[in-house]
This record gives structure tokens, C-alpha cells and sequence, in this order.
């Protein structure tokens, strides 16, 4: 009996042991706890009355950003540099003098760039030529195919009707492969001559550029404070050749990485965000300084931003790059009830409106937030938000 006895108090012990097991998975996995709920969940508690006003759920397309940051910094004076190394010819202006927008400031020696465009434009003429001449060969070259075809089949028919021997079919064969070759290799002659035009092209809008370097005007209106180099002087990017104070308050100066910069074009009106005195404008790109930092690998870009009373020159600001975009559901900032740290919005349902779990993203656009999770688009919410379930 002793040994049966010892036993049953060793199954009876393993299955105990089982249980208290089996019974802390089910409580770790939050079978026991009641009153919690996840996001898209209804709060439990009665129904509501329908609210007096309501809202939209929305699926949106918002645009993703990358915060460039950066200073603000005082627009009163701009560096007025050269973007090619050319000899200063002539200064349109003195110092005091006012100017408008776009009006010349500095000439400089622009005969090395003007040859260099009629050289990359002679060169244009004849990579067109090229291609001219290589379209010709193409059509003899599809002639003489066309031509070789129907030998063969002529042959061919006389090679099957005896009236021909196996000679002369294999010189009709030879003679319809070398012009099919002939054909291959005019039609890859054109295609280089047209990569010819297309680099040559390339190479001519370059050298536009570049001689239109050599007419500096000025960015905005504005007033000369004082020159920087005299008429003879060798510019280059980076020496400044005047100072011109202009009218307006401030811009950011932000440092965006070079896998960006191509989004950025000058004109462009991109967000800008003042944290100090949680400010979001719309700044324009005014310049985009033409040069990588070799250390940051990041190019310099300024935005104007408008006239704002508590931006003072110093600030940390960022600029809002625009990336892709994406869908997202979206609610007005308005329906969104805070209960200590839970999200929650009236969602209307038959009979009323009830309270449900939500979580939300960044602010998007017209005072509205993107909705991470707890909605799909499309609900009706209720912005009566003071009463308690």
C-alpha cells in the first residue's frame, strides 16, 4: 500500500504542478484581467445621445517629410558670389546704391565660356549629322536586306523546281545573311549616333548655363552696402564680390543631406517650423548654395519666411522637406477626447455614440490628426466631448 501510496502522491503532485502552470499562462495572457481594451475597442459604459455636431473619419493622401534643420538667421544683407571662376569685367553698381530685382550687378569675362558653347554647339551639328548620316545607311542597308530576301526566295524556288543549283543557293544564302549583318550593324550606328546627340545636347545646355553665370543680377530688391572685390579681380564661388541689404525679416538657413537636395528647387514653397514658439510657416527657397559640405555631405539651403512677431535671428527651426506620399485615415484634431493618457473619439453607432480607443500619429494638414490605429475611414464621429460615459 506504502508503494502505491507514494504513487498517487507523485501523479497527484505532477498535476497540480500542471495546472498552477496552465493557470499562470492564462493570467499572464490577460484572461482574468477585465476592464481593458485596445484601440478600435468600445468603452464600456451606456450609450450616449447623438452629439450636436459631428465629423468625418477621412482617408487622405498626406505627404511624408524630412525635418532639415537648421537658424534663423536676419535677411538685412546677401553675399552676392560667383558661381564660376571668370575676371571681373565691370560693376553695374556702387555702394548705396538701391536695385530691383533681376538687375545687373556684375559682368563678368564670359569669352572662355562663350567659345566653349560654340564649340559644344558645333559639336551638336555634327553628332546631328552623324545620326543623318548613320538613318541613310540604315535605309541602303534595309534596301539591300529587302533586295537579298527576295534573291533567296527566287533562288529558292528555282533550287526546289531543279532550275538551280545547290551553288547558287548557297551564294543567295550567303548573300541575305551578310546583308541582314549589314542591316544589324546600321541600326546599332544609329542608335550611337542618337546617344552622340543626346550627350552633345547635354553638353550645350551645360555651357548655356555656365555663360549665364557670367551676368550676375541681383536675387531681390535692395540696397549695396559694399563691394568686396574691384574690377579685375578674379571671382570664384565662395568669394563674396558684394553685399546687398534687402528688405523683409528673416529666413532659415538648414542643412539638407545631398539624397534630398534634388526635391528642392529654387521658388519653392515648403513648411518651415519654429519650436521655440511652436510656429509652422511657409517659407520660400531663396537659394540653394551650389556646393556639398564635405564633412556633413549636406548643401546649404535658405527659405525667406514671413514677417512673424518672436522669431528673433538665432532661433533653431526646421524645414520640412517633402517626401512620398502615403494614405492614411485622418480625424479633426477637435473630435479627440484626452482621459489622462488614453486617445479616444465618439464613434456613432445605432442608437447613439459610444467612446472607443484610438491612437494617433503626426498633425497633418487643416488641423487634422493621422490615426494610427482604432479607425479605418469612413466613421462618423461626435465632437461633444465634456460629458463622461
Amino acid at each position: 500500500m506504502s508503494e502505491e501510496t507514494g504513487r498517487f502522491r507523485k501523479v497527484a503532485s505532477l498535476v497540480a504542478g500542471l495546472a498552477a502552470l496552465a493557470l499562470l499562462m492564462l493570467y499572464m495572457g490577460g484572461v482574468f484581467i477585465t476592464g481593458k481594451v485596445g484601440p478600435g475597442n468600445a468603452v464600456a459604459g451606456p450609450e450616449r445621445v447623438a452629439p450636436p455636431e459631428t465629423v468625418q473619419a477621412l482617408v487622405q493622401e498626406i505627404r511624408e517629410h524630412h525635418e532639415a534643420v537648421g537658424t534663423v538667421r536676419p535677411r538685412t544683407e546677401t553675399r552676392i558670389e560667383a558661381q564660376i571662376q571668370a575676371r571681373i569685367l565691370s560693376y553695374s553698381v556702387n555702394s548705396g546704391d538701391s536695385v530691383k530685382k533681376g538687375e545687373l550687378l556684375i559682368e563678368l569675362d564670359n569669352r572662355e565660356l562663350a567659345s566653349r558653347l560654340e564649340e559644344a554647339r558645333q559639336g551638336l551639328g555634327s553628332a546631328r549629322s552623324r545620326k543623318q548620316q548613320a538613318q541613310e545607311a540604315v535605309r541602303s542597308a534595309q534596301a539591300m536586306y529587302e533586295e537579298a530576301r527576295q534573291s533567296l526566295e527566287r533562288v529558292q524556288g528555282f533550287f526546289d523546281k531543279e532550275a538551280a543549283t545547290e551553288r547558287d543557293l548557297e551564294q543567295a544564302q550567303s548573300g541575305f545573311l551578310q546583308a541582314k549583318a549589314n542591316l544589324a550593324r546600321s541600326s546599332r550606328g544609329v542608335e550611337e549616333a542618337e546617344s552622340g546627340v543626346v550627350r552633345a545636347e547635354k553638353i550645350v545646355e551645360q555651357a548655356e548655363i555656365a555663360l549665364g553665370y557670367a551676368r550676375i543680377t541681383a536675387p531681390k530688391e535692395g540696397q549695396v552696402v559694399r563691394k568686396m572685390a574691384e574690377k579685375g579681380d578674379i571671382a570664384f564661388p565662395g568669394k563674396p564680390l558684394l553685399i546687398l541689404q534687402t528688405q523683409g525679416a528673416m529666413r532659415l538657413e538648414a542643412l539638407v543631406r545631398e539624397g534630398l537636395i534634388s526635391r528642392i528647387g529654387l521658388g519653392d514653397r515648403l513648411p518651415v517650423v519654429i519650436n521655440a514658439i511652436g510656429l509652422q510657416v511657409e517659407g520660400t527657397v531663396e537659394e540653394v548654395v551650389p556646393s556639398a559640405d564635405p564633412h556633413t555631405r549636406s548643401f546649404l539651403v535658405k527659405v525667406d519666411i514671413p514677417d512673424v512677431p518672436g522669431v528673433y535671428p538665432g532661433m533653431f527651426g526646421r524645414l520640412l522637406v517633402p517626401l512620398d506620399t502615403r494614405r492614411a485615415v485622418t480625424i479633426p484634431e477637435s473630435a479627440l477626447i484626452h482621459v489622462g493618457q488614453l486617445e479616444m473619439v465618439l464613434l456613432k453607432e445605432d442608437g447613439g455614440f459610444r467612446r472607443v480607443l484610438v491612437k494617433t500619429g503626426q498633425a497633418v494638414a487643416d488641423g487634422r490628426l493621422e490615426v494610427l490605429s482604432g479607425l479605418s475611414g469612413g466613421e462618423t464621429l461626435g465632437l461633444d466631448g465634456h460629458r463622461t460615459p
